[in-house]
């Protein structure tokens, strides 16, 4: 969990203070002066609070948020400048664009940009199939790709069977509720994805909520709702499922994935784990959490992922028993009803998985998985040393720098791109109020070239910001280190 500093919260606290009773004065006036948006007769269509701070925050710096860009998004991408004439409620483009390092994209290995073995099998797939089955899956949308995918991507992660959805979020939001409904119970870690949010609400499942990556408060929660049962009734629930995720992306974090799998397996619980982030991305042949973790896939119940990350596509898989898949197939809205996932789509997947396994006939893949490591470990090891609180842990490409202040969330962002560096800054409702974040996602086709330059940047830009929470503890540190030496 995140300990913020106490001169941190104070001038946070008092920044959004100052927002919010200015604001709400504003309101007062803006009412006195003008009739409500909405129409007469009828509720307004947003929510009160997220109205306010729409209006209040999110449109003086959403300049910051949202940035088309105009090339592929590689280590290097063309960000297109935009203006505004009304106080930033409205963005206009420009023909201008400016060549930005790269920090924001998921493209861990690099495959997002032309690669000389995916690209040309890419375009090949796009003659020989075009750009769309215009299909779901059961209507004509399965092609021979889909189902070589499918053979290929369980072979990978260890699993019997696999399927493909077209989108990464419904992968999650539709298999969810086909998996659990009322009389269930989902056990899902507090800081889990939104898509994860979604499934369960839809599944119609009770839920409960343990404490982030604490394998101890899971075996608390569940103990308690096996003994206690349904509500009312206190029959014995009808199916138990715990939600993890393998790298939590506002976090950086790898799951404890050892311990919450014994806590699972104590209590006769399933477990459903998202590796939205880990896979392609950590484990020494890139097979994710598991694999680095030293855990048995055979362990994992349903084992979920995306391609839109590691493998430069889109789309995800659920993988797990032969009966499992068979269901869902049946009964999965993601599988039934929405578009099937686009050929050239599968086939990059497809390529990417050949080039991560060797079956290129080169060791590229090999070489990929040990760059993004180490490009990892020392970017996150060089931010601490400047004094900046960040995120995360060992071999996790993912490492959010903490900014708080809501006047850190612009001035960051502006600042990295004046000086060609595309950076993600995160706040409200992505993540709680106090806890706004810059997102750093490391790829492994920056150089150490391009990692000095970010560095470069980051630490004239958080001295001009004041980001360097820690400076002191980070020099007592390497005092300790110098006299061990």
């Amino acid at each position: 969990m995140v300990t913020i500093p106490y001169f941190a919260a104070l001038t946070t606290y008092f920044s959004y203070g100052l927002l919010f009773v200015f604001g709400h004065v504003r309101d007062f006036f803006r009412r006195l002066l003008r009739t409500s948006d909405a129409p007469k007769g009828y509720a307004p269509l947003c929510r009160d609070f997220e109205d306010f701070y729409t209006r209040r925050l999110y449109h003086r710096i959403q300049d910051c948020f949202n940035r088309p860009i105009a090339s592929a998004p590689d280590a290097w991408i063309d960000v297109v400048e935009r203006y505004s004439v009304d106080n930033n409620k409205t963005l206009y483009r420009t023909e201008k664009t400016r060549t930005c390092l790269n920090l924001g994209s998921y493209n861990y290995l690099g495959f997002a940009a032309s690669d000389e073995y995916c690209t040309p099998r890419v375009i090949q797939s796009l003659q020989k199939f075009a750009q769309s089955t215009c299909s779901s899956r059961v209507d004509g949308g399965t092609t021979v790709l889909h189902e070589e995918l499918e053979n290929l991507i369980a072979k990978f992660v260890g699993k019997p069977a696999a399927m493909v959805y077209g989108m990464g979020f419904a992968t999650n939001s539709t298999t969810l509720p086909s998996l659990i409904g009322k009389g269930g119970l989902i056990i899902s870690d507090a800081l889990n994805h939104s898509s994860i949010v979604a499934g369960v609400r839809a599944s119609g499942a009770k839920v409960a909520v343990f404490r982030h990556n604490t394998p101890e408060h899971l075996e608390e929660v569940l103990r308690e709702a096996i003994a206690e049962g349904q509500p009312r009734t206190h029959r014995p629930w009808k199916k138990i499922i715990v939600v993890v995720e393998g790298i939590y992306s506002m976090e950086g974090e790898l799951c404890r994935l050892r311990e919450i799998v014994a806590v699972t397996k104590k209590y006769k619980a399933y477990i459903y784990l998202d590796e939205a982030h880990s896979i392609g991305a950590i484990g020494k042949t890139g097979r994710g959490i598991c694999e680095l973790s030293g855990v048995d896939p055979a362990d994992i119940d349903i084992m979920m992922g995306t391609f839109t990350k590691s493998f430069g596509s889109c789309g995800g898989y659920i993988a797990g028993s032969k009966e499992l898949i068979k269901y869902l197939k049946f009964v999965s809205p993601g599988h039934l009803y929405a578009i099937a996932m686009s050929p050239p789509a599968v086939q990059q997947v497809i390529s990417a998985l050949k080039v991560i396994l060797g079956e290129d006939g080169s060791s590229r893949g090999a070489q990929k998985l040990a760059q993004i490591r180490e490009n990892s470990n020392f970017f996150r090891e060089k931010l601490r040393k400047m004094g900046c609180e960040v995120l995360g842990d060992t071999d996790s490409p993912v490492m959010p720098i903490m900014l708080y202040n809501p006047a850190k969330i612009p001035a960051f962002s502006r600042e990295c791109f004046k000086r060609n560096l595309a950076v993600v800054t995160v706040a409200f409702p992505a993540t709680p109020l106090l806890l706004s974040r810059a997102r750093i996602c490391i790829s492994a086709a920056h150089t150490k070239e391009d990692l000095e330059r970010a560095l470069e940047v980051i630490d004239e830009v958080s001295d001009m910001v004041h980001l360097k929470y820690f400076p002191q503890e980070r020099e007592e540190e390497e005092t300790v280190k110098r006299k061990q030496q």
